[in-house]
């Protein structure tokens, strides 16, 4: 039988206490995470006369659009999708702070925003600015550091063998130059690469995890292609002196990096035919493998509950700024688990 009661003035409160007995994860990271430490960043950019504008409708809230961004991240939603969810659901109006009768940013509002804090490389800048929180709040442990590095695939380009060596030479294809359509559809960022005989195609996000938090610490961003071993240089610096390094057998050789970092080296050791491991470094090797197994709980959070190892974008710096606005996003979900409330440190 067809409902034909009207809605009542407190349906939507019953609805939201509902979903909070359900545990609605958006409540919990409202909780827990201060947004107010983000604004400094989003108002310096959004403050550069090129990115504002006194015309049309006033902006929406900065820190109200970056939570959008972080909606993006959590639940793997395009521009239109998400603003679609934004109107449907009262759970994602309560995690901003609106009203049913209250605007919602459309698609194209959504898009441009994250344009101008990719164009202004500011999402390194808002991770880290987190990560300073955390630090101020003691909540890594700094026991020790794992590092490691994930594909993150993207949609697969159909070029011939020519325009993909011209690709891989950091040049453009002549044929893509007449044609600006096609070329904005084209990434000559990505990267083939291969392992345990299966092809992927995209770029890579490696990251070095705090031991005793499971948080990313530090990551980079590489087309997929790059040895991990490359961006340890990059991940490791002078703050993690004194800590044991746990990395898989991708990273032998970095000794020299490692030192320099006054860290112990826990690097997965590997065998050859002429030089076989001994029974003592075969059981080094378990030992590591179980503290190193610690990393894989963040990729499986990243690959199962985000679908983060996926994207739809093209070019470098964008497919950088939705890994690292996962990395950013995994980071909080995770504070949440471990009941840290992080919150603006004054002074």
């Amino acid at each position: 039988m067809k409902n034909t009661n009207p809605p009542g003035l407190f349906d939507d409160q019953y609805l939201l206490e509902k979903l909070t007995k359900l545990k609605d994860p958006l409540v919990k990271l409202n909780e827990h995470i201060d947004w107010n430490i983000f604004r400094p960043i989003l108002d310096v950019v959004f403050n550069k006369p090129q990115n504002s504008s006194n015309t049309g409708r006033p902006p929406f809230d900065r820190v109200l659009m970056f939570k959008i961004l972080v909606l993006q991240s959590l639940y793997s939603l395009a521009d239109d999708a998400v603003e679609y969810q934004i109107n449907d659901r009262l759970s994602f109006k309560r995690f901003l702070g609106l009203n049913s009768s209250d605007r919602v940013p459309d698609s194209k509002t959504i898009w441009l925003f994250r344009e101008t804090l990719i164009r202004e490389e500011v999402i390194e800048a808002l991770f880290y600015r987190f990560n300073e929180t955390l630090d101020q709040q003691q909540v890594f442990a700094k026991i020790g550091q794992i590092v490691d590095a994930s594909f993150v695939e993207v949609p697969r380009q159909r070029n011939d063998r020519d325009e993909n060596d011209q690709i891989k030479k950091g040049k453009t294809p002549e044929s893509w130059k007449a044609q600006p359509n096609k070329l904005r559809q084209k990434d000559c960022d990505a990267r083939w690469t291969k392992k345990n005989k299966m092809n992927f195609y995209g770029f890579k996000n490696h990251i070095k995890a705090d031991l005793g938090s499971k948080l990313i610490s530090t990551y980079a961003v590489t087309n997929a292609a790059v040895h991990d071993s490359q961006a340890l240089e990059t991940l490791i610096d002078l703050d993690d002196r004194g800590q044991k390094l746990y990395g898989d057998c991708a990273y032998i050789g970095q000794d020299e990096s490692i030192e320099w970092c006054g860290m112990r080296s826990e690097i997965h050791e590997k065998g050859t035919a002429k030089h076989k491991l001994s029974e003592a470094q075969k059981a080094s090797n378990r030992q590591k493998s179980k503290v190193r197994a610690k990393v894989e709980h963040i990729f499986g959070f990243m690959t199962n509950t985000m679908k983060a190892m996926y994207i739809k974008t093209i070019g470098l710096s964008r497919a950088a700024a939705k890994i690292g606005l996962a990395n950013l996003t995994y980071n909080m979900m995770r504070c949440v688990q471990l009941g840290r409330k992080i919150n603006a440190v004054m002074g």
